[in-house]
């Protein structure tokens, strides 16, 4: 292995546990019930125009909203959620390239905070949704 792929796969090692609003791994401890919570679109900006809901950042915060709702509902915090797979579409206002920046913006709203310093492990797939307008979906994965 070449000392320049060693530091490039350190650095992505690096990247991945302390810049991201994801953890590298999250351990559920023996005894924890798992919870699963499906895949989540945004909901259309305005009933008049379903296939409108937004950018990717006004998408991932409606989406973070509406599972943080579905959590409590189960008594959960985003402190709960140990896996999270994120779905994102390219963006045609961005010449088709997904927002990976605008989805952390919010991620990093409730993830790895002073008030919630817990981090998901987390994966993103570039895909093509069946959901008129959806630039992202969400799944998450919780246990307490």
């Amino acid at each position: 292995m070449t000392k320049s792929f060693k530091l490039a796969c350190l650095g992505a090692a690096l990247l991945c546990a302390c810049a991201l609003p994801a953890a590298a791994q999250r351990i559920v401890p023996a005894g924890q019930t798992t919870y699963y919570f499906s895949g989540t679109t945004a909901d259309p900006l305005n009933a008049g125009n379903p296939n409108d809901r937004g950018t990717t950042v006004q998408q991932a915060d409606n989406i973070l909203t509406k599972l943080q709702a579905m959590l409590a509902k189960n008594n959960l915090t985003f402190g709960d959620v140990v896996a999270a797979h994120v779905f994102l579409v390219g963006d045609p206002a961005k010449g088709g390239e997904i927002d990976f920046a605008g989805l952390n913006s919010e991620w990093g709203k409730r993830f790895g905070t002073p008030d919630q310093p817990n981090r998901p492990s987390r994966s993103a797939f570039q895909v093509r949704l069946p959901t008129p307008g959806a630039l992202v979906e969400i799944e998450l994965t919780a246990a307490k």
